[in-house]
C-alpha cells in the first residue's frame, strides 16, 4: 500500500473547462497535476462517439495554419497523462451508460515524437483491464517524421495511421510545414511504401483547405501524382481559422469544387 500511495493515484484530471457545440461536439480543458493545461475533445457521429486526444503539452513542429503550435512544447505527456484522458471522459458517459468508441490521437504535439509513451498508452487503453477499445477503432497522426513510421510499421499493431498531409509538393509543404525540410514527400512517402508493405493497411492523409493556398487544379495535380493507386483515403478538412495568422478556409462551394476534381482524378 506505501508502494502504491508513493508512485500511482487514482485521481482523474482536473476540468477546468467546457464548451459544448450545437452538434454535442464537446471540448475539454484539463489541468494536469503540474498546473499545465490541455484540451481533449469528444465528438458525436453517426459511427459512435470519438475522442480526440492530446500526446504534449504544447508542440515543437511549428505548422504555420496550427493554433496547437503557437505554445512551444514544455514537455511530453506520460502514459499515465495519456490514458487519463480518456478515463477522464468515459466517467461521465458512465453516468449516461455510454462508453467511447474510437480514438484519434490528433490533439495538441506530435504524437511520435512522444512515441514510447504513447505506445504504452495506447496498450492501456486497448486492454481488457483498461478501455478496451480495439486497436482497429485507434488512430495515430503524424506529420511526417519518417523513422517512426518505420518503426511503428515494424511494431505489427493493428492501430489506424494516419499522415497529416495539407499539400503535395515539396514548395508548399516547406511553408506550411517546417518538418518537410527535415523528411521531404519523397523520403516521407518512402516510409509510407515501407509501412504498407508490412502492414498492408489503408493510410489515411489529412488535407486542410485553406483557401487560394492548397485548394487549387495544381493542387489537385499533385495529389493524384502523389496518391493516385494507393491504398489510401484522403480526408478534407474545413480549415478553422485562427487569428494569429492570415489563412482563410476554403467556402463550402469551393471544397466541393476541389472533391470533385480529386474524384475526377481517381482519388478516394
Amino acid at each position: 500500500q506505501e508502494t502504491l500511495s508513493n508512485h500511482f493515484s487514482d485521481a482523474l484530471l482536473t476540468i477546468k473547462e467546457k464548451q459544448v457545440a450545437r452538434d454535442g461536439t464537446t471540448k475539454y480543458l484539463l489541468e494536469l497535476e503540474d498546473g499545465g493545461l490541455i484540451e481533449t475533445v469528444l465528438m458525436i457521429q453517426t459511427y459512435g462517439r470519438s475522442l480526440c486526444v492530446t500526446s504534449q503539452l504544447g508542440c515543437n513542429m511549428g505548422c504555420s495554419f496550427c493554433a496547437s503550435g503557437l505554445l512551444k512544447k514544455q514537455r511530453d505527456l506520460s502514459p499515465g497523462e495519456i490514458v487519463l484522458q480518456a478515463l477522464t471522459i468515459q466517467k461521465f458517459l458512465d453516468e449516461k451508460e455510454a462508453r467511447l468508441d474510437n480514438l484519434v490521437i490528433m490533439g495538441t504535439g506530435e504524437p511520435f515524437d512522444n512515441y514510447d509513451n504513447l505506445l504504452k498508452a495506447l496498450a492501456i487503453l486497448n486492454s481488457p483491464y483498461g478501455l478496451q477499445i480495439g486497436a482497429r477503432h485507434i488512430s495515430v497522426s503524424t506529420c511526417g517524421l519518417a523513422p517512426k513510421i518505420e518503426k511503428f510499421a515494424d511494431e505489427k499493431l493493428q492501430y489506424n495511421l494516419a499522415i497529416s498531409l495539407h499539400a503535395a509538393n515539396d514548395e508548399l509543404r516547406n511553408k506550411l510545414m517546417p518538418i518537410n525540410k527535415a523528411y521531404n514527400l519523397e523520403r516521407l512517402m518512402e516510409a509510407i511504401n515501407y509501412y504498407e508493405s508490412k502492414s498492408n493497411r489503408r493510410i489515411t492523409f489529412e488535407y486542410l483547405l485553406i483557401a487560394g493556398v492548397n485548394d487549387g487544379v495544381r493542387d489537385a495535380d499533385d495529389l493524384q501524382k502523389l496518391l493516385r493507386g494507393r491504398n489510401a483515403y484522403i480526408n478534407l478538412i474545413p480549415y478553422n481559422e485562427v487569428k494569429e495568422n492570415e489563412y482563410r478556409g476554403t467556402s463550402p462551394k469551393d471544397t466541393l469544387r476541389f472533391y470533385d476534381l480529386l474524384k475526377k482524378r481517381g482519388l478516394s
